[in-house]
């Protein structure tokens, strides 16, 4: 799973300003990682020119969509309780539309219309400008599909609408699709061969969030390091083109260090990273920009050189710890985070052992871990045996759980003492006399109000933590406030 998946936005409706004289309501519903997010805000700007303003109400909706993920069985299954509760409002309302966006979409395209026929549309995460199109199809009593993926679409030309935002953190997409087949991950077959969005689209997008007050972008991309632009087409066709789209051809490191420099005065985050495409000019540019998060989401997956190759993962443990040394050599108060599988097929405990030493020596701030559950449709589940006890699973996710908690602490605790640069995103959940934001390495701080605005970017000097929030006093702006 190369995706950070946030369980606190799990199942979130989005809401945005209403249109004079769009006579439809839209409730769309978004699941699994931030690129579903991403793309929800993409399907209601799509929907908007189209005559849908969005609404919470599910039941006054003419249409509902829910964006959905295939990562885990959980995730799935949650998505399934969410249709019978849309059908069940259906049979009130009959004229009411129901659609499965996303990689669910893909996977189960079948299924959802034609076996079940639990939904009226089905449509994959590359066919959302085809959606006036599908609503058409439907308006005439006709069920709809469109799963075709593309090796072009980037959706670079349309400027999503910014939905739940809190005017100060914004996620840029900037890659699409996964060339990696990582046997136990479905998102190839989902979501397509990798391309690379065109670099001034990215930067006009970003000038636009700058203009409109936003102080934060996050790169998205399902594996962001991979991004390179040499005029469109896939990444893997890269040795076909001419020498001159080679010669101006832009990678990750130039696009970051492009954002960073043209935008002094905002902050940019990354996501996600894969160690075979982290290479050190990127991290050389972050060591370089001021305003470029100390913060790498860099998945590992096991510690285990035997259990990666059987994951197809394209590095060692040698590897990886090379890269680990590399990084915090350039950049010593990064912080870093990983996604761990617990119990992938043949894991004996000696590889388990080898992810517990790893994570010991990597000393991660952060973890996404996860007990293997088979995906239809992976090279494992098709060619591997499911074949570690369920009970042994959660004892080792267990073990690496409570690792990464007494890690993590120690980790949050080196910045007791310090002065740190926070960006204020919002009012703290348990005060409303506190502001909550986050300092570079992506830890959350909490501290007075006094004066102080959401959007501002203040140093505190932290005097206590949790485990996984730091407690502080501010003590005046930071220098990119000037």
């Amino acid at each position: 799973m190369e995706k950070v998946i946030d369980e606190n936005k799990q199942g979130q409706s989005l809401v945005l300003d209403q249109k004079e004289g769009n006579t439809k309501k839209l409730f769309i519903e978004s699941y699994g990682c931030q690129m579903n997010f991403s793309d929800s805000e993409i399907v209601a700007s799509i929907l908007y020119e189209n005559g849908y303003n969005t609404t919470q109400n599910l039941e006054d909706a003419d249409l509902v969509l829910v964006n959905t993920c295939s990562i885990r069985d959980k995730a799935e299954q949650t998505i399934r309780k969410r249709l019978e509760k849309y059908n069940a409002v259906k049979k009130i309302n009959p004229s009411m539309k129901v659609g499965v966006l996303g990689c669910m979409a893909e996977r189960l395209k079948s299924q959802f219309l034609e076996e079940e026929k639990i939904v009226d549309m089905v449509v994959g995460p590359d066919a959302y400008k085809d959606l006036p199109n599908l609503l058409a199809e439907v308006e005439e009593g006709r069920d709809a599909i469109n799963v075709i993926l593309s090796k072009e679409e980037t959706y670079g030309d349309i400027s999503p609408v910014r939905l739940n935002s809190n005017g100060v953190n914004a996620f840029v997409s900037i890659t699409r699709g996964c060339d990696n087949m990582c046997t136990f991950c479905v998102v190839p077959f989902t979501r397509g061969r990798e391309r690379s969005r065109e670099p001034q689209s990215i930067i006009d997008e970003i000038q636009d969030l700058y203009d409109r007050g936003f102080k934060e972008v996050t790169l998205l991309g399902q594996n962001v390091d991979s991004y390179l632009w040499y005029g469109g087409g896939l990444k893997k066709d890269f040795d076909k083109a001419t020498e001159m789209q080679k010669a101006t051809s832009v990678d990750f490191a130039q696009l970051l260090d492009k954002c960073a420099t043209l935008f002094p005065k905002m902050r940019f985050r990354f996501s996600t990273s894969n160690p075979q495409d982290m290479h050190v000019e990127v991290i050389e540019t972050m060591a370089k920009h001021h305003n470029i998060c100390k913060y790498i989401h860099l998945p590992v997956q096991s510690g285990s050189t035997r259990i990666l190759q059987e994951m197809n993962r394209q590095h060692t443990r040698e590897e990886y710890i090379a890269l680990i040394d590399k990084i915090y050599a350039i950049i010593p108060d990064i912080s870093l985070s990983q996604d761990m599988i617990a119990g992938f097929p043949t894991e004996t405990e000696e590889d388990h052992q080898d992810t517990l030493s790893l994570m010991e020596y990597v000393k991660y701030d952060f973890g996404f871990m996860f007990a293997y559950s088979e995906r239809p449709g992976t090279l494992a589940a098709r060619k591997m045996e499911d074949d570690v006890p369920e009970e042994v699973k959660k004892r080792r996710l267990n073990e690496i759980i409570d690792l990464q908690q007494r890690i993590g602490l120690e980790r949050t605790q080196r910045f007791i003492g310090q002065e740190v640069e926070v960006l204020i995103e919002k009012e703290s959940k348990r005060s409303d006399a506190h502001w909550s934001g986050r300092n570079s390495q992506n830890t959350v701080v909490v501290f007075p109000k006094e004066n102080y605005k959401v959007g501002e970017f203040v140093m505190v000097k932290i005097t206590d933590c949790t485990a996984a929030t730091l407690i502080g006093e501010a003590v005046g702006y930071s220098e990119i406030m000037n």
